[in-house]
């Protein structure tokens, strides 16, 4: 969560550094999702993450159809269409749960039976049009991940429908795929640390710095001039991601 709110409220301006010059901070980074190279986090668009389509249902689906949809897709939530493919609602698990139990319960004599019966047959009646919630909670691709984040955060649903401008449905992202733009593994910070701050800014070998990331966390281990150590931290703890640097080097002569 610390590397979530990190990156989240990292703003700071990207400057070019060379072996001979401190690196200077600069704003926190993450893989695009289409090849674009590296992008600022505070840049970082939708469309840039977004990779799933998704199928709308017909506002007019009958709850059992749309019942056994949501159960195939496992996906807890899927958005509700018009003819045109606009968003007009939200269709939840949570919405379909109470009215499937009434179907699925067995017939009880006594008071209660004839108003199981009814509820059952206005279950049995109902559309997606009258179980879903609206309005949705849609994004456009161009929305920035940072504020899509912020959004899915307050909401109950964990996907976010993408629709263009005039609101009809293109795709869809998760919560998870969100939290993956926004904070990076421990994989790609010590890929970092390796090829663009010990072999790139400084010109060192990869052996001659040890680089372990755990959590975040980067420890260096090594043996190396003692002009170059805590340059070389400092710029290992600017890196997007990072928490903390633990230093370990060994200062030679």
């Amino acid at each position: 969560m610390v590397r979530y709110l990190q990156a989240m409220a990292s703003h700071s301006s990207r400057a070019a550094a060379t072996r001979d010059t401190p690196p200077a901070p600069r704003p926190a980074t993450t893989a695009s999702r289409v090849g674009h190279g590296r992008v600022p986090v505070t840049e970082l668009r939708v469309r840039d993450i977004m990779k799933r389509p998704v199928t709308g249902i017909g506002a007019d689906t009958p709850f059992l159809d749309v019942a056994r949809m949501l159960g195939r897709r496992q996906s807890g939530a899927a958005p509700v269409v018009d003819d045109e493919r606009h968003v007009i609602g939200v269709i939840a698990e949570s919405d379909l749960l109470a009215k499937a139990a009434s179907l699925a319960a067995p017939e009880r004599p006594g008071a209660l039976s004839g108003l199981r019966r009814r509820r059952a047959h206005e279950g049995e009646g109902a559309t997606a049009a009258t179980l879903m919630s609206a309005p949705a909670l849609t994004v456009q691709p161009g929305t920035l991940v940072v504020d899509a984040a912020r959004a899915a955060a307050r909401s109950r649903i964990r996907q976010v429908f993408v629709t263009d401008y005039q609101d009809r449905l293109v795709g869809v992202v998760s919560r998870s795929e969100l939290l993956q733009a926004l904070v990076r593994d421990d994989a790609e910070i010590r890929a970092e640390v390796v090829g663009r701050v010990v072999e790139g800014e400084f010109g060192l070998a990869a052996a001659d710095v040890d680089v372990r990331v755990e959590n975040g966390t980067v420890t260096l281990t090594g043996s190396l001039t003692a002009a170059l150590i805590p340059r070389l931290t400092e710029a290992v703890a600017g890196i997007a991601d990072v928490v903390e640097v633990e230093d370990h080097l060994v200062a030679t002569a």
